[in-house]
């Protein structure tokens, strides 16, 4: 839809004076005014028109379920603190959109979802997709405006609850004859929701501090909240002062800089074998930020240890795990509570310091022998590859501290994880409670279009390209160069082993193709690399496309390997 210059004036804000205004042109104007930067989506939508008359450019996918992935990799990046809205067509384009809002519901992040109804009256005709029935359960607010005169009133409530509260997608569905309806609306009086950051209480913090020093062997787990909440620093002040170590959660990764000497590492399926020691070790774990999820992605906590929670949503206390005390709070505010107690009254009979020269001592132990069982692999020379020695290159390639990464489900996810240290808050996107093959594209464009100055790189598998791979060209034309790495062995890598017959006898779990000319063919440079001595090269090279402004795909053909960290008993 496009409005003429008499029906529509381009410099509208929402601080402008009554006037006759669209539907779409109302939303459009709040938007604005809510500081979004860019719409994004795949056509068709009225707000697309509305929003580009106001200077606000659309982002354009090839498929809806990426484009919310683009939306939570720039929300995730960003801390929900800058907007992150997606629209889509009603019907179909809703109907593909809602892996991807199931997928940001798992990983807590806060998009704005705008997708278009159908007309009013058509609401409960089979076979209508409606988006305010079937999203209820992967949202936390999920409506339908009805009547024009309520969409300023429906725009607050769902920006509140995009900024506050427990991140989550919210959805706020558009009819298209309300947006194309005309209105007097008057919007000088809208007054956008601000972000509310909730703190425990002093006697919750008093017990939290209390629990842990009468713990022997206290060990904190960091979870996405404290990425969500910039409180980073905060939490590494505690640590320090408190002398625990620190492990993240795979949605939490970087929350702790794992360069630092009291970290952990991420508590993944596959992770290190610092993880794995002090958890057996630890008596009482604080979980901050981290919903304590159940997940076959994620270590589990042995039963015998005592649980402190602290999050921001309500529904996470004691939802998988019992706890011992649940605390509601929001991550960056609390630990500055707990920090502060800690430097007024001390803690307790404690000696942090000796403490944590002796846990850091340990740490480094554990972490050289882990390192040197898993060497082999990370260096190998085999032909074809291994996978970790893709791993090991990129590691040496990249600058950790400059550049966001992301990886993929599966092997990629497992592989990674436990090895690459991330050290800047936000600057690596695990996830891994729902594992939909392919959101790490969209993941890897959201964070380049956050961070427009940082390297992004995404690591994949072949399945997961052929999820999503002509979105690669997105990348392209939307200039977000990024840099995606895809390692080829030709099998869905696993899988074997939950279909043996099939395998066996048809051959179920193998794939085909080539990689880098598909992204030669959509625009961008593609190069394949056989040679482990070739590897580092090829990775620089790429890296020097991108930063130079050009999309890239480096495939890279490798061989299944089935050992992961924490898995392999072989190499504990």
């Amino acid at each position: 839809m496009s409005f003429g210059a008499a029906e529509y004036d381009p410099q509208l804000s929402a601080s402008a004076p009554q006037r006759r205004l669209k539907g779409a042109q109302i939303v459009a104007a709040i938007l604005k005014r809510e500081g979004l930067r860019q719409i994004i989506g795949f056509p068709n939508s009225e707000l697309f028109d509305a929003l580009a008359e106001l200077d606000i450019p659309p982002v354009i996918t090839r498929t809806p379920r990426v484009a919310v992935n683009i939306a939570e990799g720039y929300a995730r990046v960003t801390g929900g603190r800058e907007l992150a809205a997606v629209t889509v067509q009603y019907g179909p384009g809703a109907e593909s959109a809602f892996g991807g809002v199931a997928q940001a519901f798992n990983d807590r992040s806060p998009i704005l979802f705008l997708p278009t109804g159908y007309p009013r009256g058509h609401e409960a005709v089979t076979p209508n997709f409606e988006a305010r029935r079937n999203f209820r359960n992967v949202t936390k607010w999920c409506e339908a405006a009805t009547r024009i005169q309520d969409l300023p009133r429906l725009m607050h409530s769902a920006l509140s609850r995009v900024r506050n509260g427990a991140p989550s997608p919210v959805l706020l569905e558009l009819p298209v004859d309300l947006l194309a309806e005309l209105e007097d609306v008057d919007l000088s009086d809208y007054l956008p929701p601000r972000r509310s950051l909730p703190q425990a209480g002093t006697e919750e913090i008093r017990e939290l501090l209390d629990r842990l020093g009468k713990a022997d062997n206290p060990m904190i787990l960091a979870g996405q909240g404290v990425l969500a909440s910039q409180a980073t620093g905060e939490l590494v002040a505690l640590a320090e002062l408190l002398g625990i170590p620190v492990a993240t959660t795979p949605n939490g990764k970087s929350a702790f800089p794992e360069s630092h000497p009291l970290s952990l590492g991420t508590a993944g399926r596959a992770r290190p074998a610092t993880v794995d020691h002090f958890l057996a070790k630890a008596d009482v774990i604080l979980a901050v930020g981290t919903s304590l999820t159940r997940s076959h992605y994620i270590v589990p906590i042995p039963s015998d240890k005592t649980l402190l929670q602290l999050t921001l949503g309500e529904a996470d206390l004691g939802k998988d795990y019992p706890i011992a005390l649940g605390v509601i709070g929001d991550a960056r505010a609390s630990l500055r509570q707990m920090r502060d107690r800690v430097l007024e009254t001390g803690f307790g009979d404690k000696e942090p310091i000796a403490r944590r020269t002796l846990i850091e001592k340990e740490i480094r132990k554990i972490r050289a022998a882990f390192m040197q069982r898993w060497m082999p692999l990370l260096t190998a020379d085999s032909v074809p590859m291994s996978p970790y020695r893709v791993v090991w290159e990129l590691m040496q390639a990249v600058d950790a501290e400059h550049t966001i990464v992301t990886h993929d489900a599966g092997n990629p996810r497992d592989q990674f994880t436990p090895f690459y240290q991330a050290v800047t808050p936000g600057f690596y996107l695990g996830w891994g409670k729902t594992t939909q093959l392919g959101s790490g594209l969209g993941f890897a464009m959201g964070a380049k279009l956050a961070r427009p100055d940082a390297t992004v790189v995404n690591i994949m598998g072949e399945a997961a390209f052929g999820m999503v791979g002509i979105d690669f060209e997105t990348s392209i034309r939307c200039n977000l160069p990024i840099l995606t790495v895809v390692l080829r062995n030709h099998v869905l890598g696993g899988y074997a082993a939950s279909m043996p017959v099939a395998t066996r006898k048809y051959g179920a779990n193998r794939m085909s193709g080539e990689y880098a000319p598909i992204a030669r063919a959509l625009g961008g440079h593609g190069e394949c690399v056989t040679d482990p001595a070739s590897l580092g090269v090829a990775l620089r090279r790429c890296l020097a496309e991108v930063r130079g402004g050009r999309a890239a795909l480096l495939e890279v053909v490798t061989h299944e390997e089935g050992r992961l960290a924490g898995l392999a008993p072989e190499m504990r």
